[in-house]
Order: C-alpha cells, then structure tokens, then sequence
C-alpha cells in the first residue's frame, strides 16, 4: 500500500503545479489586455481634445425643370425615309445639263482662298488652285467636284452649298465652306 500513497501524492503536486502554471498564464493574459485597454483609453482621450474639423455644407439641390418633348410630329431619325428621297429634300439632283464651270475640276481641298476684291459694287472671292493660279468668283459659281455653288462671299470666307449622294440612293445638300488662309 506504501506505493499508492506515493503515486497520489505525485499526482497531488502534478496537479498543484498545473494549476499555479495555469493561474500564473491566465494573471499573465489578462495584464496584457489592460494594458492594451490602458492605451486604447488615452488614444481616445487624445482625439477627443483635438480640434474639430470643419464640415462643408450641402450642395444647393435645384429643382427638377421638366421637358416637353415636341418632335414627335416630324420623322423618325432611326426609320429611313423612302430611297431617292434625299433625306426629306424631294427634287434635289445635280443639274447634268448645266455647262462646267473651270473650277469644278478641282476638289474643294486642294482650293484656298487668298482674298476678296471688290470691284463696282459686287464683291469676289480670290481662289488660287494647287498649281499657283487665281481665279475670281462670285456668289452663284460653282467650285468644287461635289456641284458646289457659292452662296456668300465674305472677307474671311466663302460659304457654299454642294449637293451630295446620301446612303439611300438619293441626293442631299450639305454646306461647305473655303476660309481665308493667312
């Protein structure tokens, strides 16, 4: 019987060291989260004797203005108009008969307005074409190989009128214009 007495008292002391150990961990855990506390306590503190920030004030909010749709008479921009109409503009066709006028021959690029003239009364356009020469104009010629005719002539610009395939196998008008080169 001797041994068993020896064999709990070991246990005893196993048991009494396990739980100082435990104790000792636990004390050890829980001075850590004060001290942790301690600081997250000061840090508030702190923030709290720091001025403010200033806040910007709303956005004035303006109220709704509604729209009155009032196309929806005319026609449809996503429905095609009939073929050979040009675009609504019934009749627009480049005159086949009409005799060429010389500066018909050039692309309305390669021309550059130099300048005006004004001679009796009326006022022309001075073109010059990509090999040097210049030639006089005045509204109701026509420049350019798109049947440009010249409605305008202004000291800083030439504006016309040129009459263009549109893509459903009819003709349109669409403005162009030569600018003074300085």
């Amino acid at each position: 019987m001797g041994g068993s007495s020896m064999h709990t008292s070991s246990l005893r002391s196993a048991v009494r060291l396990a739980a100082v150990t435990f104790a000792s961990v636990f004390y050890a855990v829980l001075s850590g989260c004060s001290s942790a506390d301690d600081e997250l306590a000061r840090f508030v503190e702190d923030t709290k004797k720091e001025p403010g920030g200033r806040v910007e004030p709303l956005p004035e909010i303006k109220p709704y203005q509604t729209f009155v749709y009032s196309a929806s008479d005319l026609r449809s921009p996503f429905l095609p108009s009939s073929p050979g109409s040009g675009a609504g503009l019934a009749g627009v066709r480049p005159d086949q008969k009409r005799n060429r006028e010389f500066l018909e021959q050039y692309s309305l690029d390669t021309l550059k307005m130099v300048g005006t003239l004004r001679l009796g009364g009326s006022i022309y356009g001075l073109v010059q074409t990509k090999d040097g020469l210049v030639h006089r104009v005045t509204a109701g010629n026509h420049i350019g190989q798109a049947e440009g005719k010249i409605t305008e002539i202004s000291p800083s610009k030439i504006s016309l009128v040129e009459i263009v395939p549109d893509s459903l196998g009819g003709y349109m008008e669409r403005p162009a214009a030569l600018a003074l080169n300085e």
